[in-house]
């Protein structure tokens, strides 16, 4: 497992442990109640070291390379997952997954960024930065679920929309705005999680939700601290300043009222225990769709068009 920086104490006491675990009873030693000492303190030390973490510290989290993805997601929360691809216009983006399944028997269109797990995957997706294709794509996702009547489910992270020449040429900022109004437009329950990164419009163009769940180290910003550091100090040094400028964590932005729900994470974070994570998220999920459900298309289309105008007025 990948440690980060502030983790070096914890991952020190787990490495004895491993050394413990490969050695026999013995003599004065026990063996397995030495090893549940040292698991009490990795514990004590994991819960204190994350209860305090800096939004630069969340950032590391939120980013981690062993931090379940969005098809992780899918396997484990959804059923019969069926893939759909293309934006019947250009041609497909892997940075964006998307399709039908079944969410706890429910039919749900699922669409999420995908970043990949390792070198290939990650070219592959391209770490997750969809290009004007990959929203245009999620947007046909949407209206088809719109027409069926599916509910949509959204799993946010990514740094940001590829800022690369030919998505420009290509209208990246038309079809990012053009998937946000999709969202702001379709008649279904539209549930997001921000499961690592929310970053900038390429986030916010599949989170216009009716209700936006963010886990609890994950971060949403409307720009990343290294960018807004570059911006304003000319420099990425002050990419620490930034993130604590940002008010990017879950805990700020359910304060502010930019997000509805944050999912709490398994001790030490999402990277350390996946399958917990999984179920921890499938509960609030299914009382988010469940919540939303039986709700007129009509009503629920104004209600999250009224939320997000009201948004703007109490951060103005």
């Amino acid at each position: 497992m990948h440690i980060l920086d502030f983790e070096k104490p914890v991952a020190e006491l787990e490495g004895k442990i491993e050394e413990l675990r490969h050695l026999s009873d013995g003599g004065d030693v026990n063996i397995v109640d030495e090893v549940g000492k040292l698991q009490a303190k990795v514990d004590k030390l994991l819960r204190s070291t994350y209860a305090k973490l800096t939004p630069w510290q969340k950032t590391q989290v939120a980013r981690h390379p062993d931090r379940p993805h969005a098809l992780d997601y899918i396997k484990a929360l959804i059923e019969d997952f069926t893939p759909l691809a293309g934006d019947r216009l250009f041609g497909e983006d892997r940075a964006i997954v998307g399709g039908l399944g079944r969410f706890r028997g429910q039919s749900v269109m699922v669409i999420g960024n995908e970043k990949g797990s390792d070198t290939e995957s990650r070219i592959r997706h391209n770490f997750g930065m969809a290009k004007p294709e990959g929203y245009r794509k999620a947007r046909r996702l949407m209206e088809m679920a719109d027409q069926f009547r599916i509910p949509v489910v959204t799993l946010v992270d990514t740094a940001g929309a590829y800022p690369g020449v030919e998505a420009e040429a290509r209208g990246q900022a038309e079809a990012i705005a053009r998937s946000i109004e999709t969202c702001l437009d379709i008649r279904v329950p539209l549930v997001t999680v921000i499961i690592g990164e929310g970053g900038s419009g390429g986030a916010i163009a599949l989170a216009s939700a009716s209700t936006v769940l963010m886990l609890e180290h994950a971060i949403y910003s409307v720009i990343s601290p290294e960018g807004c550091a570059s911006i304003l100090w000319r420099s990425g040094d002050n990419a620490k300043d930034a993130a604590e400028a940002l008010k990017l964590t879950a805990q700020d932005l359910h304060k502010l009222g930019v997000i509805d729900q944050v999912v709490p994470e398994p001790l030490g974070g999402a990277h350390r225990n996946p399958e917990l994570t999984f179920q921890t998220l499938a509960m609030s999920l299914d009382a988010a769709l469940r919540e939303l459900s039986g709700t007129e298309g009509g009503v629920l289309r104004a209600r999250r068009r009224d939320k997000f105008l009201e948004m703007g007025r109490t951060l103005a």
